[in-house]
Protein backbone atom coordinates (compact mmCIF):
# COMPACT_ATOMS: atom_id res chain seq x y z
CA UNK A 1 0.00 0.00 0.00
CA UNK A 2 1.62 3.29 -1.26
CA UNK A 3 1.84 5.99 1.70
CA UNK A 4 2.59 10.13 1.17
CA UNK A 5 3.91 12.18 3.41
CA UNK A 6 3.92 15.80 2.73
CA UNK A 7 6.45 18.19 4.85
CA UNK A 8 7.55 21.74 4.69
CA UNK A 9 4.53 23.71 5.57
CA UNK A 10 4.66 26.57 7.78
CA UNK A 11 3.68 30.05 9.02
CA UNK A 12 5.40 32.39 7.01
CA UNK A 13 4.45 36.35 5.76
CA UNK A 14 3.42 37.05 2.59
CA UNK A 15 5.82 36.97 -0.33
CA UNK A 16 7.67 34.64 1.23
CA UNK A 17 8.38 31.11 -0.29
CA UNK A 18 7.91 27.66 0.08
CA UNK A 19 9.14 23.96 -0.57
CA UNK A 20 6.53 21.38 0.31
CA UNK A 21 7.87 17.58 -0.08
CA UNK A 22 5.70 14.31 -0.93
CA UNK A 23 7.78 11.17 -0.03
CA UNK A 24 6.04 8.55 -1.22
CA UNK A 25 7.11 5.00 0.18
CA UNK A 26 5.69 1.29 -0.67
CA UNK A 27 5.26 1.84 -4.41
CA UNK A 28 7.36 3.86 -7.07
CA UNK A 29 5.60 6.33 -8.03
CA UNK A 30 7.15 6.99 -11.71
CA UNK A 31 3.97 5.45 -13.41
CA UNK A 32 1.86 8.23 -11.82
CA UNK A 33 0.60 11.88 -11.78
CA UNK A 34 0.85 13.47 -8.89
CA UNK A 35 -1.26 16.05 -8.01
CA UNK A 36 -1.12 18.94 -5.01
CA UNK A 37 -4.77 19.81 -3.64
CA UNK A 38 -5.47 22.41 -1.03
CA UNK A 39 -8.45 23.19 1.42
CA UNK A 40 -8.86 26.17 3.40
CA UNK A 41 -11.45 26.47 6.65
CA UNK A 42 -14.45 25.82 5.31
CA UNK A 43 -14.14 25.44 1.68
CA UNK A 44 -14.16 21.81 -0.59
CA UNK A 45 -10.28 20.49 -1.63
CA UNK A 46 -9.19 22.79 -4.50
CA UNK A 47 -6.92 21.88 -7.42
CA UNK A 48 -3.58 23.10 -7.14
CA UNK A 49 -0.86 21.96 -9.74
CA UNK A 50 0.14 18.68 -10.75
CA UNK A 51 2.53 16.73 -13.14
CA UNK A 52 2.32 13.93 -15.20
CA UNK A 53 3.94 10.36 -14.83
CA UNK A 54 6.09 11.23 -17.84
CA UNK A 55 7.37 14.21 -16.23
CA UNK A 56 6.59 15.89 -19.48
CA UNK A 57 3.08 17.37 -18.02
CA UNK A 58 2.51 20.16 -15.68
CA UNK A 59 -0.43 22.06 -15.10
CA UNK A 60 -1.57 24.69 -12.26
CA UNK A 61 -4.66 26.45 -10.91
CA UNK A 62 -4.84 30.07 -12.22
CA UNK A 63 -3.74 31.71 -9.39
CA UNK A 64 -0.52 29.85 -8.56
CA UNK A 65 0.27 30.21 -12.29
CA UNK A 66 4.10 32.01 -12.16
CA UNK A 67 4.07 31.58 -8.72
CA UNK A 68 4.24 27.52 -8.05
CA UNK A 69 6.47 25.02 -9.42
CA UNK A 70 5.88 21.44 -9.76
CA UNK A 71 8.66 18.71 -9.93
CA UNK A 72 9.73 15.24 -9.34
CA UNK A 73 12.49 12.94 -8.51
CA UNK A 74 11.54 9.82 -9.07
CA UNK A 75 14.98 8.08 -7.89
CA UNK A 76 13.94 9.68 -4.52
CA UNK A 77 10.36 9.09 -5.03
CA UNK A 78 9.77 12.39 -3.81
CA UNK A 79 7.41 15.19 -5.71
CA UNK A 80 7.78 18.92 -5.04
CA UNK A 81 5.98 22.26 -5.12
CA UNK A 82 8.20 25.16 -4.48
CA UNK A 83 5.48 28.20 -3.67
CA UNK A 84 6.93 31.27 -4.50
CA UNK A 85 5.35 34.93 -3.95
CA UNK A 86 2.97 33.37 -1.07
CA UNK A 87 -0.32 35.26 -0.49
CA UNK A 88 -2.70 34.95 1.99
CA UNK A 89 -4.99 33.76 -0.02
CA UNK A 90 -2.80 30.77 -0.45
CA UNK A 91 -3.32 29.80 3.33
CA UNK A 92 -4.85 25.87 3.79
CA UNK A 93 -4.15 22.99 4.18
CA UNK A 94 -1.57 20.98 1.25
CA UNK A 95 -2.53 17.38 0.40
CA UNK A 96 -0.26 15.69 -2.43
CA UNK A 97 -2.09 12.48 -4.09
CA UNK A 98 -1.28 9.79 -6.61
CA UNK A 99 -3.72 8.68 -9.67
CA UNK A 100 -5.37 5.50 -8.74
CA UNK A 101 -4.12 4.25 -11.90
CA UNK A 102 -0.65 4.59 -13.89
CA UNK A 103 -0.47 6.09 -17.15
CA UNK A 104 -3.41 8.20 -16.12
CA UNK A 105 -4.60 10.92 -18.88
CA UNK A 106 -7.02 12.34 -16.09
CA UNK A 107 -4.76 14.66 -13.98
CA UNK A 108 -6.55 17.34 -12.75
CA UNK A 109 -9.71 16.29 -11.39
CA UNK A 110 -9.90 15.19 -8.39
CA UNK A 111 -11.12 11.89 -8.34
CA UNK A 112 -8.46 10.77 -10.86
CA UNK A 113 -6.10 10.53 -7.65
CA UNK A 114 -6.92 7.32 -5.45
CA UNK A 115 -4.13 7.79 -2.58
CA UNK A 116 -3.67 10.99 -0.23
CA UNK A 117 -1.33 12.19 1.97
CA UNK A 118 -2.41 13.07 5.56
CA UNK A 119 -1.17 17.35 4.75
CA UNK A 120 0.59 20.16 5.57
CA UNK A 121 -0.66 23.09 7.17
CA UNK A 122 0.53 26.16 5.19
CA UNK A 123 -0.11 29.53 7.08
CA UNK A 124 0.63 33.32 4.96
CA UNK A 125 0.05 36.15 7.72
CA UNK A 126 -0.32 39.89 5.66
Amino acid sequence: QVQLVESGGGLVQAGDSLRLSCAASGHPVSAYNVGWFRQAPGKDHEFVAAISWSNEETYYRDSVKGRFTVSRDNAKNTVYLQMNGLKPEDTAVYYCALSSEPYSVQITTKTAFGFWGQGTQVTVSS
